[in-house]
């Protein structure tokens, strides 16, 4: 069997395109055990998993959580806001502690950017970095890519348009790696005030008319505002941001073609996208929940192939 070129799932940048090929055929299995009527499989019988959410999170912890379960791990649940570190333990520490309880993977989310190439260095467990402030986001990525390649047949020369809040999101970026790994274009649309002044050093278009966006993609990947990552007002009223850079079914219907929508979630619905958008038959984003049980399955997986016993 093939394996990754990685030991540890940091960030997007960091694999080949023959890694995610990898992930997206691993998947692929995956997705018919978890249609199953007995879901599980004894693939990681020996292998202990540590959830540490250092910020909160529920889609992405539950989702990892019934992926480790679905391969049988033995799975630690490590939530911050409960822990010591609230009395000034150190991140080594911390992980230390919980791997002298014997732990072969560390599925982490941390605040700070770096924090899981940080700990890589200084620990011998396989890491997967599952978000670190707004650096990056890599299974989300992967789970949004593979849901594109299942709704269109391949992600490669699509053209896709990343819309809002780029300069908080770490799913933008680990996105933008991505897509363009497996060989689409891609385009940023949204404020000025919310796109990062190096973003079109990353080689992708940047638009900020959102109709002349959806007129260039076959894919549509909306992200909310992330009012929480937010210290100053970058724009007037979320009403406002909604007149411009809400989708709705109006401006849907007014294309010239159908496109794809998606939505890392959690939606706010009525800002960056209506009810009547997000519940349509041109929404993947149901599929995108679903798959991202089975990309996280390959991914721990493939990485847990690579420890050694």
């Amino acid at each position: 069997m093939s394996s990754l070129s990685v030991n540890h799932l940091l960030g997007i940048k960091y694999l080949q395109p023959s890694d995610i090929d990898l992930i997206f055929e691993t998947a692929d299995q995956f997705k018919e055990v978890i249609n199953r009527p007995i879901k599980k499989v004894p693939s990681l019988r020996d292998i202990t998993i540590a959830n540490l959410f250092f910020e909160n999170s529920t889609r992405t912890k539950l989702s990892f959580e019934l992926a480790e379960k679905r391969l049988s791990a033995d799975v630690i649940n490590f939530s911050a806001s409960q822990s010591s570190v609230k009395k000034g333990e150190t991140l080594i520490d911390t992980v230390n502690n919980i791997l002298s309880m014997k732990v072969d993977m560390v599925v982490m989310r941390h605040p700070n950017p770096g924090a899981g190439i940080f700990l890589s260095k200084h620990i011998d467990a396989s890491i997967v970095n599952a978000g670190d402030g707004a650096h990056e986001h890599p299974t989300q990525a992967l789970l949004d890519s593979y849901s594109i390649r299942e709704r269109l047949g391949s992600v490669k020369g699509k053209n896709v348009v990343i819309v809002g809040d780029i300069l908080h999101s770490r799913v933008a970026l680990s996105n933008i790696f991505a897509l363009q790994l497996q060989g689409a274009n891609v385009m940023v649309c949204g404020p000025k005030t919310l796109l990062p002044k190096y973003i079109a050093d990353l080689g992708v278009k940047v638009e900020t008319n959102l109709k002349k966006a959806l007129e260039w993609c076959d894919v549509a990947n909306m992200l909310r505002v992330q009012n929480e990552r937010m210290d100053i007002s970058y724009f007037p009223s979320t009403r406002e941001y909604a007149q411009q850079f809400g989708l709705t079914k109006d401006i849907m219907d007014s294309l010239s073609k159908e496109i794809v929508v998606m939505h890392p979630g959690p939606i706010n619905r009525g800002v960056e996208i209506t009810s009547e958008v997000a519940d349509s038959d041109q929404s993947i984003i149901l599929n995108q929940v679903e798959n991202g049980v089975a990309v996280r399955m390959a991914v721990i997986y493939l990485l847990a192939s690579k420890i050694k016993p």
